[in-house]
């Protein structure tokens, strides 16, 4: 797996309470044609497969489980995040060093310039840390 960190969303993050990923990813704005009464409409993930990664780099202890959302907005404030995608609740006995947690591609609907990830932590965490980001290619054997 090839990450680069302009689009890393976390970076062995720890993630003992509910939080949002450390870093966003600027898709850019969209563009206006010329002579265009209003800028191009853009869906990343509506064509091509553009693939993501989010994995347990630490193995989760204490709590009950985590849920992974995809939230895009059109300001980096994230003042009205729109969830794209979500993973499935995992408890946290199954969150081990290398569980990928399936969000594997950029869905469509990442129709706006920032994207970033929500982790939802069911009590409280006492270790566990994530690395995610958009990729040049995952690796699945053995996860």
């Amino acid at each position: 797996m090839h990450l680069d960190d302009q689009a890393l969303f976390s970076d062995q993050q720890a993630i003992t309470t509910t939080a949002v990923s450390t870093n966003f990813v600027n898709l850019g704005a969209a563009a206006t044609a010329p002579n265009a009464p209003a800028a191009i409409s853009q869906d990343f993930g509506g064509g091509q497969d553009i693939p993501t990664l989010i994995q347990v780099t630490e193995d989760f202890a204490g709590g009950t489980s985590l849920k992974v959302d995809m939230q895009v907005d059109d300001n980096s404030s994230f003042s009205s995040p729109k969830i794209v995608a979500s993973s499935p609740v995992f408890v946290t006995a199954d969150l081990v060093a290398g569980k990928q947690l399936p969000i594997p591609v950029l869905p469509s609907g990442v129709d706006q310039q920032y994207v970033r990830l929500n982790y939802t932590v069911v009590g409280t965490m006492t270790a566990g840390k994530v690395t995610a980001g958009i990729t040049a290619g995952n690796q699945t054997n053995g996860s």
